[in-house]
């Protein structure tokens, strides 16, 4: 964790740029339909750029066909012909700028002769990365140019569909005078495909110009303004990373976690159905939305009569399952993630489509009830990493908000009253639980215990506050943000252990306490874990873990990122098909924030809220066209229901 607070990088527009002046070395992901990347790039002490493409293509499955099988080549430019310059190797490029946005962009001098800019992205639907590499003459004299002939295929072992072959070439070869001031195109291709289909033949400057279309397409939906560019920008990067990591699988659309363990074309309970796909309807990308709905659809295949639980991950493309952690508390995840996003959706047929996956979920969790009325499971989403007893704190709050948004959602319908009530009862009981079964003095702290035998403080006690359970707040957050768990960006996984965080519970952390109401306290600490993860050491994304994966940028955390202003800062919660509660707190430094272009509860609006006086705010609910179609003054943190949005 980056305990420096000084930040490297720097925000020009709508980018992140960094001027090496020494060495420097850095690895972030990016996704296309077909492939995904982690650049592992660096800079030496003489300003010489390296990078380490390891490319993995998630649908050229490997033997044994486990979570972890997609064909992954380790591509780098050593063994490249060279560009030669009248007669001459080009002089190395010493870097002038790095520049991340789509993708990466290394600004390099080659002498007096030539500047280049290397554009490094995968293609949007192809199995293929691609270096885009573009060269001006700087010569003051026309200079000739041999952009080398280069092609090379390998071959590799016998995977499920057969052979395959990764191919290298370089696009654009040939002799070439360009006068100066002139630039040159070219670009170098990695692709692989299976040995018997057609070879790819790329168009470098149109693949770079659809990711362009793809990311701008998506920067300019669910569009977050607030006082502080880092937070904004730091949202642009989260929801684009989060949707450009979907893959068009044999099973269907797949969102996938990504990171160096290559959980692609597969799924999970936490990441896709908890963390990912309750965003996707706020978004509005199609792409994302159909992935969610596969994605419950694969974990509706294995519901049950005898209520023996849905495994933790579909992989292999739909074709498989891994359930090593056995019940981890799944269904909870899963029955409060397709709630959230049905509602948020505003779409009667995939509600009611979802709606027995949700209930089975939801029965399970009934029938794994304790004595003391929480929710048995055999692990938690950290697989046994650390304790978490016979039942822990994550399951028994997911479990309480599912049977509240799966009551609404059974309003919104105007089905099964009797059992609508019968949730809403359940979830006061559940509250009650919660309360009686979790809440304890812990380190000196009247917080919550993970599980029943806890003596130390844990990340995950923040869950509670992200579903509005207010009791213990506030020894809640000065627990989180004491030296016990608080590290300068981010939080410990728990206090006994120094070196370990995950960030996934720091997000969780962020949107509880804004949620709750403190704002003011949760805005300081924000502002730092983002400088750290989009200007310092190892961007721009929430990372996974600490030390394990060697940070990993997976796809899910992005979301939750995002999550922490669209449920955490404005406070939106589902509250039926077409309507929401909304719980604003603003911090006291801001007047104004606003959410553009929301795609949720049936219709696109935008909405701003602005102070009007000391104790009370202006939200107002805009159309496409610009017209006001709803305005209240609210009460900052005080819940307020807009219902019927699709009449107005």
């Amino acid at each position: 964790m980056n305990n420096n607070q000084n930040t490297i990088w720097k925000i020009e527009k709508s980018a992140i740029t960094l001027t090496p002046g020494g060495k420097w070395q850095d690895h972030f992901a990016m996704s296309g339909r077909k492939v995904d990347l982690i650049l592992e790039w660096r800079v030496d002490e003489s300003l010489n750029f390296h990078a380490n493409r390891r490319i993995r293509f998630p649908m050229l499955r490997t033997i044994p066909d486990n979570t972890h099988a997609s064909l992954s080549i380790d591509a780098s430019d050593t063994d490249l012909p060279s560009v030669s310059v009248n007669g001459q190797p080009v002089p190395e490029g010493k870097v002038a700028k790095i520049a991340l946005k789509e993708c990466l962009y290394i600004t390099q001098r080659h002498g007096d002769l030539l500047i280049s800019e290397t554009a490094v992205f995968p293609t949007v639907s192809n199995q293929a990365v691609i270096d885009l590499i573009t060269i001006t003459n700087i010569s003051g004299e026309n200079l000739k140019v041999n952009i080398p002939q280069f092609s090379r295929q390998t071959e590799t072992a016998p995977g499920v569909s057969g052979k395959y072959l990764f191919e290298e070439a370089i696009i654009g070869a040939g002799d070439y005078l360009i006068t100066p001031g002139e630039t040159l195109c070219y670009g170098i291709l990695r692709s692989a495909r299976i040995l018997e289909e057609s070879p790819y033949y790329a168009e470098p400057w149109a693949e770079l110009a659809a990711r362009r279309e793809f990311y701008n397409a998506i920067k300019s939906e669910l569009v977050l303004e607030t006082p502080d560019p880092e937070l904004n920008l730091m949202f642009d990067f989260c929801k684009f990373h989060t949707t450009e990591s979907i893959f068009s699988t044999r099973g269907g659309l797949m969102h996938g976690p990504g990171g160096y363990s290559k959980y692609l074309a597969a799924i999970w309970a936490n990441d896709q159905a908890e963390y990912a796909n309750p965003f996707f309807p706020f978004l509005g990308n199609a792409i994302g939305n159909e992935a969610a709905m596969n994605s419950f659809r694969l974990f509706a295949r294995y519901m049950n009569d005898d209520f023996k639980p849905i495994p933790s991950s579909i992989i292999s493309e739909g074709r498989g399952f891994w359930n090593g952690a056995g019940d981890r508390g799944d269904m909870a995840m899963i029955a409060h993630g397709a709630s959230r996003f049905v509602l948020a959706s505003g779409n009667r047929s995939r509600a009611e489509e979802l709606l027995p996956l949700i209930e089975w979920s939801l029965e399970y969790c009934r029938r794994q009830k304790t004595p003391d009325g929480v929710i048995r499971s055999d692990k938690d989403e950290l697989e046994g990493r650390f304790p978490a007893g016979d039942a822990n704190l994550c399951t028994a709050t997911l479990y309480y908000d599912a049977l509240i948004r799966t009551s609404e959602l059974l309003d919104s319908l105007g089905i099964k009253p009797d059992q609508a009530d019968k949730y809403r009862k359940e979830a006061e009981e559940m509250h009650t639980a919660i309360i009686r079964h979790f809440s304890a003095e812990v380190e000196g702290f009247q917080t919550f215990r993970y599980y029943a035998g806890n003596t130390v403080l844990r990340s995950w006690i923040c869950m509670p506050l992200v579903f509005g359970i207010k009791e213990n707040a506030e020894g809640t957050i000065a627990a989180m943000f004491s030296d016990k768990l608080w590290l300068g960006d981010g939080l410990l996984s728990a206090s006994s252990n120094r070196d370990t965080y995950w960030d996934r519970s720091t997000l969780y952390a962020f949107r509880g306490i804004f949620f709750c109401g403190f704002a003011d306290q949760a805005l300081p600490k924000l502002l730092s874990y983002t400088d750290s993860r989009l200007l310092g050491m190892h961007v721009p994304y929430p990372v996974e873990a600490y030390p394990e994966f060697n940070q990993s940028h997976l796809a899910a955390e992005s979301a939750l990122y995002c999550r922490i202003f669209t449920e955490g800062l404005f406070g939106i919660e589902p509250a039926g098909l077409d309507s929401f509660h909304i719980t604003v707190n603003l911090p006291s430094n801001w007047d104004y924030a606003n959410l553009r272009r929301i795609h949720a509860f049936g219709r696109v609006f935008d909405l701003e809220v602005t102070r009007s006086g000391k104790d009370r705010l202006k939200m107002i609910l805009r159309a496409p066209d610009g017209k006001i179609f709803y305005s209240a003054e609210i009460i900052p943190g005080q819940k307020h229901t807009v219902n019927n949005i699709t009449e107005m």
